[in-house]
């Protein structure tokens, strides 16, 4: 017999509620398990306690209190209730990659369904896995009508969780048709109904990290910004919150990463490794470990991007474009085209080319290569332009600047350049800002506009400084210092040691400690070092170090711009 509802809850029972009521994760867990511990807890009451599980990223503790309530819904006869239980079952399941458990659950919860006989709203939830299936057998038409037919159910119902998680599924498949604008439409309408509280806080942090998801799809980098921004602010009013699933982290990575805040974006990345390691065997694992290798490559910490990468690779994800930039960052541009070409090939989907291609165009222009170049920054215009997305309409101008300016026309660059600046800066991308105002202080340079190179050299100088993008501040100083001359610069033994230390990453206090000397007498070197080098600063000194081999070759050592 199943438990009923106490008349009077006992102390922690109300407890539990009304920490549940206002969403206190923890206590919510910690009280409905000790009111279950003195009398077993009411179907009601244990799935509050499931949700609870389910939010604190307890996930064992979660299925089994879905299997628990989902038996107790069935002996008190609520069959539909029973059903709802094994629904959630199996998105947890599905989410740590046990297809066959979740096959099974939702197997039974069709089969209740069939003998009750009845026309309820679960009948449209059990719509969803099979939607979610039509898109992974790549049948987007066929997940369109299943999640229309979910939310169709859900309206006439009433049920607005439902109504979201179909609405926002309609839209993803939308999306995979070519029908962006309409998909993004109803990834909005979804929102609405998040933001504003109208849905379960279970359905509120899933719908927010498909969304964002479906932003990134599309290149649509504003929108999964402020969806992103949202998010955090949807998690900090929830402080015992486990921000959200290792999916999402992975995707709030991504867009900490393009707003420039790379420590914040690295932590993401390395808990989303953590939550997608435990259980093994979870989708999107090799991923998030791609992502760690991207924030270390920015970073200019070669070591650690080259490990994430290799985890990356050994989970099967090919780690490119990732590991073709990170060979072109350490100067071997000919092993980058060599590894970035056979992934370009065997690439059929636009969208997935397009984020190969402005890797493609960035290594044959350091190549040499100027015809592949074209024909790679062409096909991202043409993809640019279809999906009319900011982001890649800023890659595409880059790439068009980067490849004019590599064939003599630097005029034609800084308008390409221009355009590409101005795009970056409305979608708050401050290191691709960087990246494409330093190709357009070259431009400028080349076309005699000495005074404007100056300007945007100590903009893109002081932006990649303050984002602590080390390898792309001495490619910056490379490629905008003079070649160096053959005469010497008067440099002592000593004054190499320092520059070599410097050029190696090294503070002050370690190079002092290293050779035995304070730092004051580190920073007398150093002083000594800029005079005679005629430089101001350790990016100087390090692609001065560089470029006179006193250490391994350069960042983007060639002189061939940066795309």
């Amino acid at each position: 017999m199943s438990p009923v509802s106490p008349a009077h809850p006992s102390p922690a029972l109300h407890q539990a509620r009304d920490a549940f009521g206002r969403r206190a994760w923890a206590d919510a867990f910690a009280c409905f398990s000790l009111a279950d511990r003195e009398t077993p807890l009411a179907p009601d009451d244990l799935e509050r306690l499931a949700v609870a599980a389910y939010l604190l990223g307890r996930d064992g503790d979660s299925a089994a209190l879905w299997a628990r309530t989902h038996h107790e819904f069935l002996a008190a006869g609520a069959a539909e209730r029973a059903v709802r239980c094994a629904f959630w079952l199996a998105v947890g399941l599905l989410e740590k990659g046990g297809v066959a458990q979740a096959s099974g659950w939702l197997a039974r919860a069709r089969r209740l369904l069939d003998d009750a006989g009845r026309d309820c709203v679960e009948l449209g939830y059990l719509l969803l896995p099979d939607a979610l299936g039509a898109i992974e057998a790549g049948d987007a038409g066929r997940a369109t009508e299943l999640f229309a037919g979910a939310a169709a159910r859900g309206e006439r119902f009433g049920d607005r969780d439902l109504v979201a998680l179909a609405r926002h599924g309609q839209g993803r498949a939308l999306i995979r048709l070519g029908r962006a604008a309409e998909g993004m439409r109803l990834l909005d309408e979804a929102m609405v109904a998040v933001t504003t509280g109208e849905v379960s806080p279970m359905v509120a942090g899933d719908v927010y990290c498909s969304v964002i998801s479906g932003c990134q799809e599309v290149f649509d980098w504003r929108r999964a910004g402020e969806w992103t921004a949202a998010l955090a602010r949807w998690c900090e009013a929830q402080p015992s919150l486990v921000t959200y699933r290792g999916q999402c982290l992975l995707r709030r990575s991504e867009v900490l990463q393009l707003r420039g805040d790379w420590l914040a974006a690295l932590d993401e990345a390395r808990r989303a490794c953590e939550r997608l390691a435990d259980p093994a065997g979870q989708p999107g694992l090799a991923a998030a470990w791609y992502q760690v290798g991207e924030v270390h490559r920015v970073r200019g910490e070669t070591a650690e991007a080259a490990e994430a990468y290799r985890r990356a690779s050994l989970l099967g994800r090919r780690p490119e474009p990732g590991l073709a930039l990170l060979r072109l960052l350490e100067g071997d541009a000919a092993a980058a085209l060599a590894a970035i070409t056979p992934v370009l090939e065997e690439t059929g989907v636009p969208r997935s080319r397009a984020r190969l291609l402005p890797a493609c165009v960035e290594i044959a222009v350091a190549a040499g290569d100027f015809p592949a170049a074209r024909a790679a920054a062409d096909e991202l215009a043409t993809i640019a332009a279809g999906l009319d997305a900011p982001y890649l309409r800023a890659v595409a101008s880059r790439a068009r600047g980067a490849i004019l300016l590599g064939e003599g026309d630097p005029r034609a660059a800084v308008a390409a350049l221009r355009e590409s600046v101005g795009t970056w800066r409305e979608i708050d991308a401050p290191y691709e800002e960087a990246r494409a105002r330093a190709l357009l202080a070259l431009a400028c340079r080349a076309s005699g506009d000495r005074a404007g190179a100056e300007l945007d050299l100590e903009a893109a100088r002081a932006s990649l400084e303050r984002l602590g993008a080390r390898a792309e501040l001495v490619r910056l100083e490379t490629l905008t210092r003079p070649r160096p001359s053959r005469t010497s610069p008067g440099l002592t033994a000593r004054e190499l040691e320092v520059v070599r230390l410097v050029a190696a990453g090294r503070t002050n206090r370690h190079i002092g400690a290293q050779l035995g000397i304070s730092e004051k007498t580190v920073a007398r070197h150093l002083s000594n070092i800029f005079l005679k080098l005629g430089i101001s600063s350790r990016a100087a000194a390090t692609a001065w170090a560089y470029e006179h081999a006193l250490v391994g070759a350069a960042p983007g050592s060639r002189r061939a711009p940066p795309a």
